[in-house]
């Protein structure tokens, strides 16, 4: 059995060392930021361990860490994410990956001088995303059928040199631009704005935190176990209204 080194905290990455850690001697991740005082053993597994970043790895396969510690690893995993590319795309220079930011984009979606006729959908991670590309995706639609109206070039571009400086003054870096962990929420809301949609029902916001909560607690079985069967039934009857006619009553009666 292997001892296997996964490069990488995000939720693709734990995922992945879930599955690993069913067959391999040992795996240990190798994170940039996590939450205080996680470090260590990993709740629920008898073979994962959460370390700080590598510092290095030899030739006889040693990784170092952060931290000073260090592991002998057979299989070393980079789950760090993807980079933007796009090679077939052509716009002398108005729009440029540096440093993974994709720019200047007006709320990660159209570039002020080429819109609205050159548009992003699904730049923005570490977010529930689906509902975020529809979202960019009815403002896009809206935009191009004339029934959204964009602020003029200048109000965006402005917007942008905001929106970066910010990000600046906070010491985040540019690779880190399309992350909207921890404003999702207010972004969906000001998306769903612009396109005349319902804000997200609180159940929704509630169930995402929910199972945020207890991905940390229950690593194992967070989409299999849960105690919010309220919130589930919310759901349920909020669906009634996009299926066909014949659906079950069982759920009003809930």
């Amino acid at each position: 059995m292997y001892v296997v080194v996964v490069i990488g905290s995000s939720e693709s990455a734990f995922d992945i060392s879930q599955e690993v850690a069913t067959v391999a001697k040992e795996v240990h991740i190798a994170a940039r930021t996590v939450l205080d005082g996680v470090f260590g053993k990993q709740l629920a597994y008898d073979n994962m361990w959460l370390h700080p970043m590598i510092e290095g790895v030899n030739e006889d396969c040693y990784v170092y860490f952060q931290d000073g510690s260090f592991v002998i690893a057979d299989i070393i995993l980079h789950c760090t994410g993807y980079k933007y590319h796009f090679p077939f795309l052509e716009t002398n220079g108005v729009v440029t990956v540096d440093d993974n930011r994709v720019g200047p984009l007006y709320k990660h979606v159209f570039p002020p001088t080429l819109a609205p006729w050159l548009s992003f959908v699904g730049l923005t991670y570490q977010t529930i995303p689906f509902p975020i590309f529809e979202l960019q995706s009815k403002w896009i639609a809206g935009v191009l059928s004339n029934r959204f109206t964009l602020p003029s070039q200048e109000e965006m571009i402005e917007d942008v040199e905001t929106f970066y400086t910010s990000l600046e003054a906070s010491g985040t870096p540019k690779r880190y631009t399309h992350r909207v962990a921890n404003i999702q929420a207010g972004y969906n809301t000001w998306l769903a704005g612009q396109c005349g949609c319902p804000a997200f029902e609180e159940w929704r916001k509630q169930m995402c935190y929910d199972t945020f909560k207890r991905r940390l607690t229950q690593p194992r079985s967070y989409r299999d176990e849960w105690e919010d069967q309220h919130l589930v039934l919310q759901a349920q009857k909020g669906f009634i209204k996009f299926t066909p006619n014949q659906v079950s009553d069982r759920y009003v009666s809930q």
